[in-house]
């Protein structure tokens, strides 16, 4: 039986993305995303927690990142 898992992130860009291409010619970007969120401790205190994603695109994912200049700092969806 297949399984599916199927994430959908909003954060910001921890460092540029690379692009680069595999031995075979294919275009790859990767790059790591924060998200954030905040909540309330037991003593009542507000915390926000970071979480880092490790993503890698490949082929058209790739070449919009290289199209639009995306950069370090830049908020995704």
């Amino acid at each position: 039986m297949a399984y599916l898992n199927k994430v959908m992130l909003i954060g910001n860009l921890g460092k540029d993305p690379v692009i680069s291409a595999s031995p075979n010619g294919r275009k790859r970007v990767t790059f790591s995303l924060a998200t954030s969120r905040r909540y309330k401790d037991n003593n009542g205190e507000m915390k926000e927690q970071t979480d880092w994603h490790n993503i890698v695109g490949w082929g058209k994912t790739a070449d919009v990142f290289e199209q639009l200049g995306i950069h370090k700092g830049m908020s995704l969806y």
